[in-house]
């Protein structure tokens, strides 16, 4: 019988894969398709990270309430010297306002007497006098102190952050409206004297201004809500306590802000380098005034300028630098409360 038509020398009636094929099936050589995300493959640390994320958002250590900062209850406060036990995940940074880290900045911090929410420790940590006297002012102030991974950590303060082993939550600020502010300022039968900040963006410059201002007679901070610094842990600790007492109070848009308290009559007033008039001269102190304060390279924007009835400049030396704004802020207002009543 002859034999079936066919390449010569192929195999014939043998089971196996197709000739050609690498030794693949059909279904195989189809593929599978794009590569997921990796937030959509099991096991991947993109898809763990998120379930973290999605796990453990709701259990910020933060909390906070209008116009100040919250203190903690001593509900899970440990024992003096020791940090309780807690294995529970914490939360992101970003979810706790502001995390602080490392021993120095920490310990600076709680002597300072920054709010805080919570202290986290790593359970390998490697104990000396700087992690010992903050567990002690933590408990003392009834600060929780959780014991959690190294892991944790690195995951509260950022994974390229030189924790050593330690990290205190701030909890966000939250700030007043401007108006609101002014409302109060008014119902106490106080003449207003606010200080506006127009580009600060050095935390320490904004917390002198904030002491300066409590040192002579004001009785709040506008700070607008772009192109400014916040009330963060730095601006606290260089207030010197003060930012405990005087309200900072956030602006969506500065100039907006400044024509509507000119409708509320107060007189606006910028500090500029350049001002047309010297600041010994000033008689309207006893008015009720925001001064506003540039920063120190650029000094008050142009729309700035255009909002301020009186711009005001402070007489130095031609051989001497410009002023910090810091320090322009309140040598402004020493001035200004000299012609007000006695504190």
């Amino acid at each position: 019988m002859a034999s079936k038509p066919g390449r010569p020398g192929a195999a014939k009636g043998k089971k196996g894969a197709t000739i050609g094929t690498g030794g693949k099936g059909r279904r195989a050589l189809a593929g599978k398709g794009p590569t997921p995300k990796g937030e959509e493959r099991k096991g991947h640390p993109k898809q763990r990270a998120a379930e973290h994320r999605a796990k453990y958002a709701a259990q910020s250590p933060v909390n906070s309430r209008k116009g100040e900062f919250l203190a903690p209850s001593a509900r899970t406060a440990g024992s003096a010297g020791a940090a309780s036990r807690n294995t529970q995940r914490v939360a992101k940074a970003a979810d706790a306002g502001e995390v602080l880290s490392g021993r120095n900045s920490i310990l600076e911090a709680l002597r300072s007497k920054v709010p805080a929410t919570a202290m986290y420790i790593s359970n390998r940590i490697e104990m000396d006098d700087r992690v010992k006297e903050a567990i002690t002012m933590a408990n003392a102030r009834s600060i929780p102190i959780s014991e959690v991974t190294k892991a944790e950590i690195d995951r509260l303060t950022g994974f390229d952050s030189v924790h050593q082993g330690i990290a205190l939550a701030v909890p966000a600020y939250n700030y007043q409206h401007p108006m609101d502010l002014l409302d109060k300022i008014i119902s106490r039968g106080q003449t207003p004297l606010l200080v506006a900040l127009d580009g600060i963006t050095d935390p320490r410059n904004l917390g002198a201004i904030i002491r300066s201002v409590a040192a002579f007679g004001g009785q709040g901070v506008i700070v607008p809500q772009r192109r400014s610094v916040g009330v963060t842990a730095s601006a606290w600790k260089t207030s010197a306590g003060a930012a405990a007492r005087i309200p900072v109070a956030l602006a969506a848009n500065l100039n907006n802000t400044l024509k509507e308290l000119k409708k509320r009559g107060l007189f606006v007033v910028g500090l500029d380098g350049e001002g047309d008039m010297q600041l010994p001269t000033f008689k309207l102190g006893p008015e009720p005034i925001v001064l506003v304060i540039g920063s120190e390279g650029k000094g008050l924007s142009r729309l700035v300028q255009e909002n301020c009835d009186a711009i005001l400049s402070i007489p130095i030396a031609r051989d001497t630098e410009s002023l910090n704004a810091g320090i322009a802020a309140s040598v402004a207002l020493y001035e200004i409360s000299k012609s007000r009543p006695t504190l």
